[in-house]
């Protein structure tokens, strides 16, 4: 039986939690104070088509936000403009596109939100039942480790010589998986089987910590796949989601299946389209890292960070949250995106 432990980490401003499992990081969720509550998982709403779209067998619906839904059309559905009808977000906004809605049936009234989504707690409770979250410096900790494990491409198994790497295309989520030289590795059929098995466990485990979706493309190791086996492996590494679709191993070594997107990609919260960290987040990290300061030391009458005067406007509401020892400094001599925690 697998060991679960989960942590909440309620900072001023944002929320998150962190799932692991047998010492591995399996989810981050994120909830921000200022994120569209429409626009939240689960939300419930009530809804006005402002246009269909035949070719794209759906339509666009008001929520009461500035950006639209989007609500796929089954095959049953005869719906027209101005329509009034009640919807729950069963995708989060990603790459420009506000959320997709599932219809639950007719609305009345004007567009507005009936229930938001569950909360991080509630959430957790959902992925971990019966297990209490850890709070304060190790919930902080854990949120700031998942993250960082979440940024990496790729990673290497020494126990076998698995060499896992995981991109995503604006097509694809690609996963290579290969055997490397290492101390002790058989490259025979039965050390290929094992690696692919791990490959794919480790695939899902960062695919879903990531909380990407769509195409998944796998390149298994060797030639001439068992691909019934290599289709149970993946079962049961993929297969936690009833609407995960699989398809069948190819000629080439390929592996594929679908993944329903649900929530919005971690790069996408965490960074602009550039790449580069959202100022919102750079707010966040200063208030998350001066919490981590006020916890770790209690005898310290009074912390300060400085920050430069952008970030430092944005953290300010936040940091008055902590209490009467955090301080903030807007300092311009700090560099853009950094900051200095001086414990005085």
């Amino acid at each position: 039986m697998s060991e679960v432990e989960v942590f909440l980490d309620d900072t001023p401003g944002e929320v998150r939690g962190v799932v692991v499992r047998d010492g591995r990081f399996e989810h981050l969720l994120i909830q921000r104070e200022d994120d569209v509550p429409e626009h939240r998982l689960g939300a419930r709403c009530i809804g006005r088509i402002v246009d269909v779209h035949p070719g794209l067998k759906g339509g666009f619906v008001d929520l009461g936000t500035i950006v639209h839904g989007f609500l796929p059309f089954r095959g049953q559905d005869r719906l027209a403009v101005g329509q009034k009808i009640e919807v729950e977000v069963s995708a989060e906004p990603r790459e420009g596109k506000g959320p997709t809605l599932r219809l639950i049936g007719v609305g009345e009234g004007e567009p507005r939100l009936l229930a938001p989504g569950p909360t991080v707690t509630g959430m957790l409770r959902r992925l971990a039942p019966g297990v209490e979250p850890a709070t304060g410096l190790a919930a902080i900790q854990a949120s700031r480790d998942a993250e960082e494990e979440a940024s990496w491409p790729g990673e290497f198994f020494e126990d076998t010589g698995l060499d896992l790497m995981v991109q995503r295309t604006r097509a694809l989520i690609a996963v290579d998986l290969d055997l490397s030289p290492a101390p002790g590795v058989s490259f025979g059929a039965n050390a290929r089987t094992r690696a692919n098995r791990q490959g794919l466990h480790a695939a899902a485990r960062m695919i879903r910590l990531k909380r990407w979706g769509g195409l998944v493309a796998i390149d298994l190791i060797g030639a001439g796949q068992d691909g019934d086996s290599a289709m149970a492996a993946a079962k049961e590494a993929f297969g936690g989601d009833p609407d995960v679709v699989f398809g069948p191993v190819n000629r080439f070594g390929v592996l594929q299946l679908a993944l329903p997107w649900r929530r919005t990609p971690l790069e996408e919260i965490l960074n602009s389209p550039e790449g580069r960290r959202r100022p919102g987040q750079r707010a966040q990290d200063i208030v998350r890292s001066l919490g981590f300061a006020l916890l770790s030391d209690t005898t310290i009458p009074r912390i300060t960070v400085r920050a430069p005067p952008e970030d430092a406007g944005l953290a300010a509401p936040l940091v008055a949250r902590l209490g009467p020892r955090a301080h903030l400094v807007s300092d311009p001599a700090v560099a853009p995106g950094a900051y200095v925690i001086e414990d005085r």
